[in-house]
């Protein structure tokens, strides 16, 4: 855990990521994947398919290419992943159909036990706590309905007009709710994210997942980051402290 200093001012708000971070984005993809395919093999996928997305991503954000619907880049970093040596052997498991389902599922996700306590220590504290996330408004919709987790506000990128980790997003999130970035938390389960708040002047909380960052290097987030947690449980205090 890294230092603070008695000097920056007091944290008003919490952005927090939501895939990952906040939901257990794994285990519906899972479950939405082809019976068919052992599920072992479907985790696997998932997890692939999750990392396809945010090399996406993070190729359209480097040739400077507007937001799109998560709809759209699911299924075409899905498509890729079928027609791969690596997958082209599962690619009979998927009909139109099947693809649709699966499309469906990351639209329904149920939240990681530790993040409804979580949201109310935090506003117990005083704080407000926002969804600040790639993809589309209708996603984290269908996501807030799905999890029952209750936020003050839903920020996409598709609301923000850009992808994170660019600094437009995070500046622009700020800026909504009427907020400097240094009295602004980000609370998120990837290292991108944490880096991209971290670099506009908003402090940060590096949350633990097994299901994301699978091929970061790790070891260093203990030093680098604000504070790096296992989970949310702890997350009030460490807030009190930054």
């Amino acid at each position: 855990m890294a230092s603070s200093s008695a000097s920056r001012p007091r944290i008003q708000a919490a952005f927090f990521d939501f895939m990952g971070t906040c939901l257990d984005w794994c285990s519906a993809v899972t479950a939405g994947l082809p019976s068919t395919i052992p599920e072992t093999e479907r985790r696997d996928f998932a997890l692939q398919w999750r990392v396809s997305y945010f090399r996406e991503n993070e190729a359209r954000l480097k040739v400077g290419l507007p937001t799109e619907d998560i709809d759209q880049t699911l299924a075409r970093t899905l498509d890729r992943m079928l027609e791969s040596d690596e997958y082209a052997s599962l690619a009979s498991h998927f009909s139109p159909t099947a693809k649709e389902k699966v499309i469906a599922s990351w639209h329904e996700q149920p939240a990681w036990p530790d993040v409804a306590p979580a949201l109310q220590q935090l506003r117990d504290l005083g704080l407000e706590v926002f969804v600040h996330a790639n993809g589309t408004t209708r996603l984290q919709l269908d996501l807030i309905r799905s999890s029952g987790l209750q936020f003050d506000l839903l920020m996409s990128s598709q609301m923000l007009g850009q992808i994170k980790p660019a600094p437009e997003p995070y500046l622009k999130g700020a800026g909504l709710v009427k907020r400097k970035p240094e009295e602004v938390v980000m609370v998120a389960a990837h290292v991108s994210d944490v880096r991209g708040a971290r670099a506009v002047g908003m402090r940060a909380i590096y949350i633990k997942r097994s299901t994301d960052d699978i091929h970061e290097d790790l070891s260093q987030v203990d030093t680098e980051f604000d504070v790096a947690l296992d989970g949310m449980d702890g997350l009030a205090e460490a807030v009190k402290i930054l």
